[in-house]
């Protein structure tokens, strides 16, 4: 249970002073997306909408202001910026009831000057006795507002103050301005963040104070009324020293976390997994190519976390290209040598088969019995797969995360493998780890997207990390250009020669928006162009076709029957066709880098000199053409992903749907990553000397754990 001391806090809006039924639901929308936590229904009248659960007073405190308005400058109406907040002096000369129009009410406008320029103040659902106290006719008044214009006049629709020109002492010189929804003025949002701040209460300090006072930080609550009241511009950056301490908080909160669960993970009682290595050397004796000095390394990790009797929670990181699949495969050989089953996990059915694909062509000289479970398997067929993997009569099972939602039985499951990790995210593996299927399982989850080390920290804290950076013996790299999209048909001529000479084509079309309907559109519409020059010789396939369909279409162009693939980012990863030499993207620009990588990863796998070309469309804005020089210049997925942190920022990178990153609201990566590493290192030594959080210090901590919601890491602290 939350601590008494922070229930202020997590109050609901209404409970502030101005702030009723209307504002609260604006204020819902405003910080919906920031809210963490289940989403809540509302009621059948509302046709069974969802909305988030209501603002409460911590989410108008992590609302920081973007801006400042400075009323100490008084210019005139004629000199004043459009587009901007003013404040005047001005003679009110006439008041223009709006009436009714068409059944609406016109907007109520006051026409008022300042011998410069006239000016209309508008205001929308007015009450006309109101105004005509507030403004009256024939007198001056000192307003403030954002200053626009509408068909060739000026406008201040609803000043944010009006006071006589005496009063207009007690506007405030300086005023935050923060991100606002449709129907939220300024001044609304300012007042609630106001009444929060002075809700704070007294809170103790959680952070060593000899840190403290080496970066000159104030309190954790007057960092809050110093970020809510700036004076310059400079208060509004990153480095601002009230920012800084307030993003260490969160971080700290966030490494503690990790470490936590990482500590309450690694008490449970495992089981040694160890095995004389005899089904892994029929399949490293089998393959046609030798293993790389980091595949050995990795394997000499996961082994001797295997082989300890506490749980292994191990990351591989590969590169693209770089064979974690077949060091998966080898870790599952061990457990299943030492008598276990082994299961892995992909995002998607096409990866999933993929994986099957793989596996059994290397697994087959071991004679490793190996099935896939996805949603298309049913009836008889699944139920046969059930009993058999039951039985113990299925050594490794290959599926989606049906394998671990649904009450699938194990014989003895001695190792769980997810693939493509970023694609379930933190919560999906805290779930998995809390379910706890197969009570003696380890685990090794497996990204082919480099994850820069900012981000392993904050996402991965809780694991030991394995990285794959070389690729297999042979490969050449990937020869990669960037072409303007009005040289397109330039580039189908190149393809039509690469066909002829029984080259095979991917062409990525471009993503069109967030909707996955306007990306299908733009593939189909690419196809229809394709289709006319290539014939039957181009295939299509994208997230909406079906499993049947789409496993018919890659098997076409596995064969070699198809010469060119149109896709969507389907293909993104785990799709391997050696003969596949030339990848194209079109919209490049739109792109992330780490996706641009992946796509060019489909390529370069085979003998054959491979080449990708990235279509973009002029002008190229400064970022864009930045990120597109870094894939043309280096294969080097790990400095791509540090590239791409470093342009998109922690929040883009991986992608924001799909990440499973934390989503922080007031630390900054990679800003404030030197921040990072001091809290993991606190995080890791506090654990160390207090394991329980026990004392007066852990109970502080406690505090900040809960003050950023991190209640899940209580809960097992509680628990162990």
């Amino acid at each position: 249970m939350r601590p008494a001391l922070l229930s202020p806090l997590f109050a609901p809006v209404r409970t502030l002073k101005g702030v009723g039924p209307r504002i609260e639901g604006l204020l819902d929308r405003l910080l919906a997306p920031k809210i963490p936590g289940p989403k809540i229904a509302v009621d059948k009248s509302e046709r069974g909408r969802v909305l988030t659960r209501h603002a409460r007073l911590i989410d108008l405190l992590w609302h920081l202001p973007t801006g400042l308005i400075d009323r100490l400058h008084m210019p005139s109406i004629a000199e004043s910026p459009l587009e901007h907040v003013v404040t005047l002096t001005v003679r009110i000369a006439e008041h223009r009831p709006g009436g009714t129009r068409r059944g609406r009410r016109a907007p109520y406008r006051v026409l008022v000057e300042d011998g410069t320029s006239p000016l209309e103040l508008v205001y929308f659902k007015a009450d006309p006795r109101y105004l005509q106290q507030l403004l009256p006719v024939g007198e001056t008044r000192a307003i403030s507002g954002r200053l626009e214009s509408y068909d060739g006049r000026l406008q201040m629709p609803h000043p944010d103050h009006v006071t006589p020109p005496n009063g207009s002492a007690s506007l405030p010189d300086i005023e935050p301005v923060y991100p606002l929804t449709s129907g939220l003025s300024n001044t609304s949002v300012r007042k609630a963040v106001q009444g929060a701040v002075a809700a704070l209460p007294d809170l103790p300090e959680w952070i060593d104070a000899a840190f403290v006072e080496r970066n000159g930080w104030a309190s954790f609550s007057e960092s809050i009324q110093q970020l809510h009241s700036p004076k310059t511009e400079k208060d509004l950056l990153p480095t601002n020293a009230a920012r800084e301490r307030l993003a260490y908080d969160e971080l700290l909160a966030n490494q503690l976390a990790l470490a936590i669960l990482r500590q309450s993970m690694k008490r449970r009682a495992g089981r040694p997994i160890m095995a004389p290595g005899r089904l892994r050397k029929a399949i490293v004796d089998a393959l046609p190519f030798a293993l790389t000095g980091a595949q050995e390394k990795a394997l000499a990790e996961i082994d001797a976390d295997m082989a300890e009797p506490l749980h292994m929670l191990r990351l591989l990181q590969g590169d693209v290209g770089s064979g974690k699949t077949i060091v998966a495969l080898l870790a599952m050989a061990t457990a299943v040598e030492a008598g276990h089953q082994a299961a892995l996990m992909a995002p998607t059915e096409l990866l999933a088969r993929q994986h099957l694909e793989t596996i059994i062509r290397f697994a087959d000289p071991a004679k490793l019995r190996v099935k896939l479970l996805t949603g298309r398997e049913r009836g008889k067929q699944r139920l046969a797969i059930l009993e058999e993997l039951k039985g113990g009569e299925i050594d490794i099972l290959i599926g989606t995360h049906a394998l671990f939602q649904e009450a699938i039985d194990f014989h003895d499951l001695g190792l769980a493998v997810i693939d493509e990790q970023h694609r379930f995210g933190v919560h999906q593996r805290l779930a998995l780890q809390a379910k706890g299927i197969g009570a003696g399982a380890e685990l090794l989850v497996m990204t082919a997207t480099p994850i820069p080390r900012t981000l392993l920290l904050t996402s991965y804290g809780d694991l030991d990390v394995s990285r794959l950076d070389e690729k297999p013996t042979g490969r050449k790299p990937v020869l990669t250009r960037t072409v303007p999209l009005d040289r397109l048909d330039e580039v189908v001529d190149g393809v039509e020669r690469a066909v002829q000479d029984g080259s095979q084509i991917y062409w990525v079309c471009p993503l069109v928006s967030d909707s996955e309907m306007l990306d299908l559109a733009a593939a189909e519409e690419r196809f229809a162009h394709l289709r006319e020059r290539f014939g039957n010789r181009v295939g299509i396939v994208h997230g909406k076709l079906p499993g049947k369909e789409k496993d018919a279409v890659m098997a076409r162009f596995a064969a070699g029957e198809l010469a060119l693939l149109v896709s969507t980012t389907v293909i993104e990863v785990g799709v391997d066709v050696p003969n596949a030499s030339i990848m194209i993207i079109e919209h490049a620009e739109r792109f992330g880098l780490a996706q641009l990588h992946q796509l060019r990863g489909r390529v370069g796998r085979g003998a054959a000199q491979s080449s990708c070309v990235l279509l973009y469309k002029q002008p190229l804005g400064e970022i864009a053409r930045e990120r597109l020089n870094v894939v043309r210049n280096t294969e080097d997925g790990f400095l791509i992903a540090e590239e791409d942190l470093r342009l998109r920022g922690g929040g883009e990178v991986l992608g924001t749907r799909q990440s499973g990153l934390p989503a922080f609201r007031i630390a900054q990566l990679p800003e404030h990553q030197d921040l990072l590493a001091a809290a993991r290192d606190e995080a890791r030594l506090c654990l160390t000397r207090m394991p329980h959080l026990a004392g007066e210090r852990g109970e502080r901590l406690r505090l900040l754990l809960y003050l950023f919601e991190r209640d899940d890491a209580v809960k097992l602290m509680r628990a162990g």
